[in-house]
């Protein structure tokens, strides 16, 4: 494009500008209303004090909120750090509970009441403060429904009745729960169907 037509394109602009402006103030609107106009539209577009205040109290109500997630995040996982801490010890104690209700068996073939009772009081005194941690054994008899959840079954033998076929027939190991977890499962003999 050559300089001419950028030269005839501008006056054409500026005599199109100039023939709406005598238009306009030949209607009575003032050129400086115009800019007035354009000054207020300025003045919307900058938030006032109360939408600055609104928005600092939206801003402190999220950061509130994300500081209380925090916090309950935090208590939650520090709860769940101290079971977990428990839970390793309850799982290293098991094996002396066994050991206990072994000796205890033994004990009471012999005639010796006093050594029983003495073992008795250390093996009820540990049961005790591990049930107040949260130690729960669990409850297994013989005649139940095998639960392959809940169970472990380490051998099948001939079920010695009909109503024990698929049943559990002895449990070999105590199962243990710490709080609703379990974290031994007993170990059990069930009959052959």
């Amino acid at each position: 494009m050559s300089k001419d037509q950028y030269t005839k394109e501008d006056e054409i602009k500026d005599a199109l500008e100039n023939t709406e402006l005598e238009q306009k103030e030949g209607e009575g609107v003032d050129i400086q209303d115009k800019e007035g106009v354009k000054e207020e539209e300025s003045k919307k577009e900058e938030p006032s004090n109360e939408e600055l205040l609104q928005a600092e109290k939206d801003k402190y109500l999220r950061l509130f909120a994300e500081f209380e997630n925090y916090k309950k995040r935090t208590t939650k996982e520090r709860i769940e750090l101290f079971k977990t801490a428990s839970q390793e010890l309850m799982t290293a104690l098991l094996p002396i509970m066994d050991d206990f209700d072994r000796g205890l068996a033994e004990i009471k073939k012999s005639e010796d009441s006093e050594l029983l009772k003495g073992m008795e009081l250390i093996n009820n005194k540990l049961k005790n403060t591990l049930t107040q941690k949260g130690l729960a054994e669990m409850e297994v008899k013989a005649g139940d429904d095998f639960d392959s959840e809940i169970h472990d079954a380490i051998t099948q033998i001939p079920a010695p009745t009909d109503d024990l076929k698929g049943k559990i027939i002895d449990c070999v190991e105590k199962g243990y729960k710490l709080g609703d977890k379990i974290i031994r499962h007993p170990k059990v003999v069930i009959g052959q169907a």
